[in-house]
């Protein structure tokens, strides 16, 4: 649903609601008319004005409802072309050229082509001529106010609206021309990480089978999914093989079910080295004083006071007498590793014995296995918890690692729960909490644990560890570890009967092949698929039967080439094309196309049933699936990946920060897309992205942040204060921290992120050999950063590009290198100030977001819906389909600016629907 829009006949609220109902009342003659008289006759009450709040400045919702008045999308019609139609010649040479040359010639005429454009040499014919790139330019900046610059030749606003309306038109009929003259295909391989999610789906397993397919490329826009990079090798395919039948071979199964392993770890016994360390010290003080009780006396009672004190690192305590004593662990000769059982262990009711965990990274509490860890399977750990503080306010985190250390230099430590579990039982009344682990998905394994006998160096045991992970709660107690491996809920496991299922034919071979083989195709390649195709599959199964072992053996040598077929591997898009040159997409293309935007895999059964019979190219049901999809938990791929690409998040990936700031950065990569997903939830206006009086924030980030009462490693819904200095995409840590200089911000990095990730305009390249701000210079290193950044801008090879960036980046000083607010740097107070290239004043953060609001909203919407539009059709966008995206924008701007209203209007486009 979009967004609820203000009901200005309703009771108001609050004053911004009022001042937001009478901004959407206003004309463009009003709003001139409120200007004028405001400032003839009440020139000093500024808190009286429409635009302003009692302290002068306007809120930011003030603010996003005058840049949605200023809005020429809302009004912006779609344009119907006759089919003989020519360039508007008689206007250009009429009105729009003599403009241009009276306003433009100066710096881009006859004698001066400044930025090497020559403007009364431009073919005005943008359906045929060459110019048609140049003319998107000069439509951007003369839209945007940036064209003419301060200082030289003056545009009215009525001429300014005169070039952008003819501008606007012709580029669409230009555009209708092209997209209806030929086709767009968007054929192309699946990336690594939509292989994986199609394996994942199609198998029922939450593994990650493609771990060790290289990564992908990124387009020139940033986008891993595009046509342009997407292509396979004759290496690659035989890559892919391998590792479908590898994810096939895990998925079933072979003979009898492996014997399961029990081990049942009491904190008496796990504590049983250092109750007995302690003893050792409490019998050799007896043994010093032999021959003077009274100083025997005074030690024994200084080592009991002193076994009875609380420990900063994990400890043992005997709840009967109150000792405690500190865990330790050391690998050598696996000393402290637990024998299993093949029989279930007995659990104790209740026990006299816990394990205390203090919070911190670094402090683990091991329970070492041995080396009898299976390969395949799931690792259950069940642990018996509970607070040990009654009073906490918010429940502690209890974080699973999985480890090993063979000698000195082997070693690995991994996290394996794939979430924090909030421990919420009482001390009084613990209570089990519980992980599966996929033990082929653990990764190193301990490479001498077959080889080396246990108890021999090099060590080959492995263990679970204990971490509490909390950011400000207290101590975890355990009295009980359970660990069980390998566990099979059911044998053969549901991954086998998916593609085993059980048959009337199951004895008769031939019969039983052609069922599973037509079964696993269809849902693989998401069609029917004809007898042929399945006869081509059988004459392949006979031939390998006679070299395996089972029926299943050599069935999985036979989907294995399924998998790795182009039928798989590749989106492939067949059709006829009609009347207008437009190709539809078939039902089942549509369906994989859908698949692909919204989950990153392929359709699931009751989507290949819509397509089968054309149902899904029915309105009505498209969007009905479309609900159903985004509903799904499987539309948080679509989060993650668009996010990660559009924001371009691998940046943040490869920063490095300190071991302890580990935590906090996995905050900042979840937050943007946390952000994305609670958007689409709610269907919120894609303009919160700007800025938003909310964010998504775990207890990490809001300390950062500075934000009180947010306790717990989950993410939820955080509301902020009006101040403007968090909400929205430019003001999380992360995609400061991932722009910044490693020690300090960057406003050259910010500046260009904005422009190329939010507004769609990257600047141009740097010009070979650009001189580097030279701090050895004593004078300049004196100077505050954004005098150095002026300096270096009046270096003439450097000022046309940076009067364009710099602006933009120095409205962040405010923040940073981790995205932190600060007010002054090395004793000098932030000037975050600066002037775009069109005089246009940038008052810090907050200037920045309210300029953004309300002269930017267009650009902004526009920009995203081109950003998304890319990624679902899974290739780069061209002129042709700019009038497309813009009657997507246009029509968005009308219904609310909803996310999950966008995603809808582009799945349902009939740029989404046509190749």
């Amino acid at each position: 649903m979009p967004a609820p829009a203000f009901d200005c006949s309703a009771p108001i609220a609050d004053s911004d609601d009022a001042m937001t109902c009478i901004l959407l009342r206003l004309n463009s003659a009003a709003w001139l008319a409120i200007f004028v008289l405001a400032t003839l006759t009440r020139p000093s009450q500024a808190a009286d004005s429409v635009e302003s709040t009692p302290s002068g400045v306007r809120s930011f919702r003030q603010s996003r409802a005058i840049g949605l008045q200023r809005s020429k999308l809302r009004s912006q019609n779609p344009v119907r072309i006759a089919s003989d139609v020519k360039p508007n010649r008689d206007e250009f040479a009429q009105t729009i050229g003599p403009i241009l040359r009276e306003a433009c010639s100066d710096c881009h005429g006859a004698d001066t082509q400044e930025g090497n454009v020559r403007i009364d040499t431009l073919d005005p014919d943008l359906l045929h001529g060459k110019d048609r790139e140049w003319w998107l330019e000069v439509q951007a900046v003369v839209s945007n106010n940036e064209m003419p610059p301060p200082g030289e030749a003056e545009l009215s606003d009525a001429d300014r609206t005169k070039i952008v309306q003819w501008l606007s038109n012709e580029i669409q009929v230009a555009s209708i021309v092209r997209r209806a003259s030929g086709e767009h295909h968007s054929f192309r391989r699946m990336t690594r990480y939509e292989f994986n999610y199609a394996l994942q789906d199609l198998l029922g397993l939450p593994y990650d089978f493609a771990k060790d397919l290289p990564p992908e490329a990124h387009s020139e826009e940033g986008f891993q999914n595009s046509s342009d990079l997407l292509h396979m090798s004759v290496s690659q395919f035989e890559a892919y093989r391998r590792l479908a039948r590898r994810a096939l071979l895990r998925a079933t199964v072979r003979g009898e079910q492996p014997q399961v392993l029990h081990w049942g770890v009491t904190m008496k016994d796990a504590g049983r080295i250092d109750w007995a360390k302690q003893q050792k010290q409490i019998d050799q003080a007896k043994e010093e004083n032999a021959d003077d009780p009274e100083a025997q006396q005074q030690t024994l009672q200084k080592l009991e006071e002193s076994f009875r004190q609380r420990h900063n690192v994990p400890y043992f305590k005997d709840l009967s007498g109150g000792q405690t004593v500190r865990a330790s662990w050391q690998y050598r000769k696996a000393t402290y590793a637990h024998k299993p059982t093949t029989s279930p262990p007995q659990i104790p009711e209740s026990l006299d014995h816990v394990a205390i965990l203090p919070r911190g990274q670094n402090n683990r509490f091991r329970i070492e296995l041995g080396n009898r860890l299976p390969d395949e399977g799931t690792l259950r750990v069940r642990v018996r918890a509970a607070c040990e503080n009654a009073d906490e306010a918010s429940p502690p985190s209890l974080k699973l690692l999985f480890g090993w250390q063979a000698s000195n230099e082997g070693r690995a430590l991994l996290t394996v729960g794939r979430a924090d579990t909030p421990i919420t039982a009482p001390s009084d009344t613990p209570e089990f909490y519980q992980w599966d682990v996929p033990l082929g998905e653990i990764y190193p394994r301990n490479s001498v644990r077959k080889t080396s006998p246990l108890g021999a160096m090099p060590n080959p045991s492995e263990y679970i560890a204990f971490v509490n992970n909390s950011v400000s709660q207290g101590p975890i107690r355990i009295d009980y570890v359970e660990v069980t491996a390998p566990v099979y809920d059911q044998w053969p496991p549901e991954s086998h009967t998916r593609i085993f299922f059980d048959s009337t034919n199951r004895d008769h071979e031939p019969d039983y092949a052609r069922e599973v083989l037509t079964a696993f195709i269809e849902r693989a390649w998401g069609r029917a698929v004809a007898q042929t195709e399945i006869d081509r599959k059988l004459e392949l199964f006979a031939t390998m039967r006679p070299q395996c072992d089972s029926f299943e053996e050599a069935m999985v040598e036979v989907l294995a080439t399924v998998l790795a077929s182009p039928r798989f591997l590749y989106i492939v898009e067949d059709g006829n094309a009609d009347t207008d040159g437009r190709v539809p997409l078939t039902g089942t293309e549509l369906a994989t196309r859908l698949s692909m935007f919204l989950w990153c895999s392929i359709p699931d059964d009751r989507l290949r049933r819509l397509a089968a019979d054309d149902a899904l190219l029915q309105p009505e049901v498209l969007q009905r699936e479309i609900t159903r999809m985004l509903a799904d938990d499987r539309a948080k791929r679509l989060s993650e990946h668009f996010v990660h690409q559009w924001l371009d998040l691998q940046l943040l990936d490869f920063l490095n920060v300190p071991r302890s700031l580990e935590p906090l950065k996995e905050s900042m990569q979840r937050e943007p897309i946390e952000l994305f997903h609670e958007m689409v939830r709610n269907d919120a206006s894609v303009l919160d992205f700007l800025h938003a009086d909310y964010t998504m924030a775990d207890e990490r980030l809001a300390v950062h942040y500075g934000l009180s009462s947010v306790k717990g490693n989950h993410f939820r819904r955080v509301p902020l204060d009006p101040t403007g200095r968090r909400g929205g995409l430019l003001t999380q840590a992360g995609l400061l921290a991932m722009n910044s200089a490693g020690d300090d911000s960057h406003p050259l990095k910010r500046g260009v992120w904005l422009l190329e990730c939010l507004l769609n305009d990257p600047p141009p390249p740097p010009p070979p050999a650009v001189p580097e701000i030279d701090l050895a210079d004593p004078e300049i290193a004196k100077m505050t950063l954004k005098e150095q950044i002026e300096d270096h801008r009046n270096h003439a090879a450097c000022m046309s590009c940076h009067a364009k960036i710099d602006p933009w980046g120095i409205a962040f000083e405010n923040y940073d290198a981790l995205g932190r607010w600060r007010d002054q740097v090395g004793g000098k107070p932030v000037d975050a100030t600066s002037k775009l290239f069109n005089a246009q004043p940038l008052d810090g953060m907050q200037g920045l977001k309210r300029f953004l609001l309300e002269q930017r909203q267009d650009q902004f919407v526009r920009s995203l819906v081109h950003k998304l539009t890319t990624y679902g059709l899974g290739r780069s966008l061209t002129f042709a389909d700019r009038s497309d995206v813009d009657e997507i924008a246009a029509d968005l701007r009308r219904q609310g600016d909803g996310l999950a209203t966008m995603i809808r209007m582009i799945a349902t486009s009939e740029l989404f629907r046509t190749k």
